[in-house]
């Protein structure tokens, strides 16, 4: 079947897109596609039926992600099997995958033991046989919409429970495999580039040649994610490339190999080189293209590059069908595929600059709805950052890194290079590019998408291109019309929906609460609570980018009108910097006797964000939704009673926010506000039995009680005595440490809740 290949690859793609979407509709539109091309005779009958046979052998084959619907109790347990993965360490980390004897399951084996540097002397390797103590969990899995899932991404590699070593001495192995002796290289490897070369400079060779970047900086890393560079990081195509040619130079050009000893050898190297290299796939898509290539020139078969990368896909499936959830698998394929289908385009124009932007366009456009998906943005300015990046990484960088490991013999010259590389890459091009994020970092946050915005994004993409490389400008113009028009219509289609939200979120022991209006006419935040660092007693952003800003992406939120912080403590008040300094906020509201530390006061001077004090009473009006402050009066003293207060209408419900207030202050609202009625209470203190109090429930008697409180919490809240208040009262109790986020959906009329976990 050769030149048809690429038909096989779409059947497997289109039954892997049914598997993971659970969608019998791209089943259907995949059998008029196929359907049609038998029709008009663009395929024959054999062509057709393997079609048919491949994508149906494949939705079985290929799995969809199975999560364990409820958590087991950690468990102290003696575990016997084999270590089935590479070891990822760190001076206070160790991690492989175990596959145990008895049950024949894939377990995830961690331990935090400060002497784990210690384990390259021991038997701790791939292919080992052990006996490891510790205790089995489950992993963590997303609580809030938004939220990375570390359940659902262990289960895509078929890994449904941790086991967690206190000490490096309770794993206890013997015998090896032999790729042990391959992952003992790149050990070797890794140190010896540690050793040799600078801490920066050491990082950076590290990442691009044997695929370790555990050094690179995290804000680094972050930064390249925020512009669509993360395939720079990702050993691919490029370095393949440069190792064969290195082979090659190393062999042939000085007369070592004939051509085609060279070619056996760069057949028997490349797989070693990708083990080395940390095994990614889009280290093996590349070696396998190559050797492919490389056995059927061989071979002196007619395969077209479209074949070959086809072959490539299906038969990483086919080895690892667990592969299609990788990130850097979906990725790798997807560029490289539309890259080699764009060849006539990309290479009809003699100046460099002009291939170079069509390449960036193809990349950047083929891409997009995988980034939307997975990160909740778009960039467009991205498309020609990467201009400027590509070529600096292709033809300097990544040319160096390998230059590096060539002197490594000639310890004397790499010194001064090793400085010439610091200077250019540290003190010029990253401070760049830090100011290129700083001033023109203009996402687009898109929110969630639904597969049929993938159906539409990539057939008009298909369109596009089509009419492009067939000269037809006029009606490439109106389908790239219509694709950006699509791509809008994900970014207002909440100013176009008449339901609003209100969203509990999951923080553990803390508050975050995100009040949506209908057509997006407002997005108010009422708390937003972080944790404390126990390594140096500073607040941790741990909570406000794993859960809050994944939310507000997630939910295509670029603006905050208004943050009401109820009091100063770090649970409900430090995650507001960070929100400060990545979104547009509006407006902070605090109470009358809020003290302002330093660092909220600079981030609220630096972006120029309105700062309103309050005080009992007042009313604030939120793009025509009224909050009316109750409390406090007077200043108690105390941060908890000093909470802000704070009564609305959301889905012609009354809704009461409370803070930590606690009994005073309660007593406090029913002298001044005898009458009032409440539909929706956001209990005060995570249900702490210092608030809560008889005489405030019996008389504001809320339908619904909110508690936003963590799991297996130290303080033991909510407390069961205040429990047993409300459910005398008959309120009906929803609380995040059991459902996770809290979510109420509304119109101006009626609002129903929900809440995330299942």
């Amino acid at each position: 079947m050769k030149g048809y290949c690429y038909i096989l690859a779409l059947s497997v793609l289109c039954s892997i897109l049914t598997t993971i979407f659970n969608s019998i509709y791209i089943g259907i539109l995949f059998l008029i596609w196929i359907s049609y091309l038998f029709y008009m005779k663009r395929i024959g009958k054999l062509l057709y039926f393997v079609s048919l046979f491949f994508y149906i052998f494949f939705s079985l084959y290929v799995p969809s992600i199975e999560l364990h619907q409820h958590s087991i109790t950690p468990t102290e347990l003696t575990l016997h099997g084999e270590i089935t993965s590479p070891i990822t360490s760190s001076n206070h980390f160790l991690q492989f995958e175990f596959r145990e004897n008895n049950s024949n399951q894939l377990i995830q084996i961690m331990t935090f033991d400060d002497d784990n540097y210690s384990y390259k002397t021991t038997s701790i390797q791939h292919g080992a046989e052990c006996q490891i103590k510790g205790i089995l969990k489950s992993p963590e899995g997303s609580r809030n919409p938004g939220q990375f899932n570390y359940q659902a991404y262990l289960a895509s590699n078929h890994i449904h429970y941790q086991f967690e070593v206190s000490k490096l001495e309770d794993i206890a192995c013997h015998q090896k495999s032999n790729l042990s002796i391959l992952y003992k290289i790149r050990e070797s490897l890794i140190q010896t580039i540690s050793n040799r070369f600078s801490n920066f400079t050491s990082s950076w060779i590290r990442a691009l040649v044997i695929g370790d970047d555990q050094d690179i900086p995290e804000d680094v890393i972050e930064l390249f994610q925020r512009w669509g560079l993360s395939h720079i990081l990702a050993i691919s195509g490029l370095h393949i490339g440069l190792v064969v040619g290195l082979l090659y130079l190393l062999t042939i050009k000085i007369n070592l190999l004939t051509k085609e000893k060279a070619t056996t050898l760069i057949i028997v190297f490349l797989p070693i080189y990708a083990v080395i290299a940390g095994g990614e796939p889009s280290v093996w898509r590349a070696s396998i293209m190559i050797l492919l290539g490389l056995i059927l020139r061989k071979m002196k078969s007619r395969f077209t590059i479209i074949d070959i990368i086809s072959i490539t896909f299906i038969l990483l499936v086919l080895v690892n069908r667990f592969i299609i959830y990788s990130v850097g698998f979906q990725f790798s394929f997807i560029v490289t595929f539309s890259i080699i289908l764009s060849k006539t385009w990309l290479l009809d124009s003699n100046s460099y600059m002009m291939q170079m932007l069509k390449l960036s366009f193809i990349s950047q456009f083929i891409i997009t709805p995988l980034q939307m998906f997975y990160f909740f943005q778009f960039n467009p300015l991205s498309i020609f950052l990467n201009l400027i990046v590509v070529p600096y990484f292709t033809f300097f960088v990544i040319p160096l890194m390998f230059l590096f490991i060539i002197m490594m013999i000639v310890p004397f010259l790499y010194p001064i290079i090793d400085k010439v590389f610091t200077f250019i890459h540290e003190e010029l091009f990253l401070v760049a590019l830090n100011l290129i994020d700083h001033y023109l970092y203009f996402p687009w946050y898109t929110g969630y998408t639904t597969p049929f915005f993938f159906i539409g994004y990539y057939i008009l993409l298909y369109l596009l291109m089509g009419r492009i490389q067939g000269g037809k400008k006029k009606q490439a113009f109106y389908f790239g019309v219509m694709l950006i028009v699509l791509l809008l219509s994900n970014v207002v289609k909440p100013y176009l929906t008449p339901t609003g939200q209100v969203t509990m979120l999951d923080v553990g022991q803390g508050d975050a609460i995100i009040i949506e209006l209908p057509f997006r006419k407002g997005v108010i935040v009422i708390d937003a609570g972080a944790k404390v660092s126990f390594e140096d007693n500073t607040i941790s952003d741990s909570n406000y980018s794993r859960i809050i800003k994944p939310f507000l992406q997630y939910r295509g939120i670029q603006t905050i009108d208004a943050i009401f912080i109820s009091h100063e403590d770090v649970d409900h008040s430090g995650s507001v910097p960070f929100l400060i300094r990545d979104f547009q906020v509006e407006a902070v509201i605090v109470s009358d006797y809020y003290q302002l530390d330093s660092t909220l006061l600079e981030e609220i001077q630096n972006k120029k964000t309105e700062l309103h004090r309050v005080k009992s009473g007042q009313e604030v009006n939120i793009e025509g939704k009224m909050f009316k402050v109750l409390s406090p009066w007077v200043d108690r003293n105390s941060s908890n009673e000093n909470s802000l207060v704070v009564q609305t209408v959301l889905g012609n419900k009354s809704w009461l926010f409370t803070g930590d207030i606690e009994e005073q202050a309660e007593s406090a609202l029913l002298r001044n506000y005898p009458h009032l009625k409440i539909d929706v209470l956001k209990v005060a203190h995570h249900g702490s039995n210092t608030s809560s109090i008889p005489a405030f429930i019996s008389s504001i008697s809320p339908r619904y009680a909110l508690i936003s409180v963590g799991e297996n919490n130290r303080y033991q809240h909510p407390s069961e005595e205040v429990i047993e208040r409300y459910k005398e009262e008959g309120t009906i109790i929803f609380r995040t440490d059991q459902l996770g986020a809290i979510m109420f959906r509304f119109t101006e009329k009626e609002g129903t809740f929900y809440h995330y976990q299942p």
